[in-house]
């Protein structure tokens, strides 16, 4: 099939392009620049690319019939984030493409009330980011419901992966938390520590991806939640990554007020935005529908991306790895 994937060369499209290229697909990548993927592959090489804006073809009114004039089979959205986007695709591609894929996240979900959570478990979500992603869920669901285009949305967790920062123990994309860890000093948390995230790795949910496409009867009209089998909480990430560099971690709670003055701004909003949530996600129908198979701890997913930036020296850490 000739698969269009709309932000092909981001996380996700880095294993996702190669997998669909490996996979006999023709692929077309559309991004807003020419930089690469985070890894490179010689499947690129057979992938055709198209430069475009969308946030200004979007103000245009261009961008839906852009992607219908490549006479897709398959659309895979990637970096599609308001409700009017989506649909201004969607009516673009109804008669025109057989499938389209929304990337969606968890934070769909509002804060947990309970784990885990399942598509239709969550609270009402909060944020604007997350309010637009369930606004698009649910109007896809109605889409192919109605009998119109058949759509699919995919729900990732924290991705991590290779070539980027992942989102660290305190919840927050702070460096100095990895040196302080690598170091054995005392790290400040908010609370108790038992909050949790949940990570999945990049090829994960390019492989989540890849199934749908392959079965597309089975994912029409669905939503999935694509996560690792497990999550992390505070404590445990901290512990955990305190290891990987031969220390143990020496945790201080404190109140969120306290953490707030011990770090930047943007930092302690960035851990309250992921801590408050404490999502752990339920992978069930994702398993049981697309024979989502993850390769992936949230551990292992994370090592390897902090491994990575510590090799290109984009992180710097008090101690070398030692696993």
């Amino acid at each position: 099939m000739r698969v269009v994937v709309v932000g092909g060369s981001g996380h996700i499209g880095t294993f996702l392009v190669p997998r669909l290229v490996r996979a006999g697909h023709e692929v077309i990548n559309i991004s807003r620049g020419v930089r690469g993927a985070y890894l490179d592959a010689p499947e690129w090489e057979q992938v055709r690319r198209v430069v475009a804006d969308r946030q200004r073809e979007d103000e245009e009114g261009t961008f839906g019939d852009r992607v219908a004039g490549l006479a897709p089979d398959v659309v895979v959205d990637l970096v599609c984030f308001t409700l009017d986007s989506a649909t201004a695709l969607v009516d673009s591609l109804r008669g025109r493409a057989g499938h389209l894929l929304h990337c969606g996240s968890i934070w769909r979900h509002g804060p947990s009330h309970h784990g885990p959570i399942s598509e239709t478990s969550g609270t009402a979500p909060v944020g604007e980011y997350g309010i637009q992603k369930d606004r698009i869920a649910r109007m896809l669901k109605e889409e192919t419901a109605s009998g119109g285009l058949v759509t699919t949305s995919l729900h990732p967790g924290h991705i991590v992966g290779p070539g980027w920062p992942p989102i660290g123990p305190l919840g927050n994309l702070d460096p100095a938390v990895w040196h302080a860890l690598s170091a054995g000093h005392p790290l400040r948390i908010p609370g108790i520590g038992a909050e949790l995230m949940h990570h999945v790795h990049a090829d994960d949910v390019a492989h989540a991806f890849e199934q749908a496409v392959a079965h597309r009867d089975t994912a029409a009209g669905e939503d999935f939640n694509i996560v690792a089998p497990t999550a992390l909480n505070v404590r445990g990430y901290a512990h955990a990554a305190a290891g990987w560099f031969g220390q143990t971690a020496s945790l201080e709670p404190v109140s969120w007020e306290e953490f707030g003055r011990t770090t930047t701004p943007e930092h302690a909003a960035t851990s309250w935005e992921h801590l408050y949530r404490s999502h752990c996600i339920s992978i069930g129908k994702a398993k049981a529908l697309l024979g989502f198979a993850p390769r992936y701890e949230p551990g292992p997913a994370v090592l390897e991306s902090v491994r990575w930036l510590i090799e290109h020296d984009e992180l710097e850490v008090a101690r070398p790895l030692v696993v």
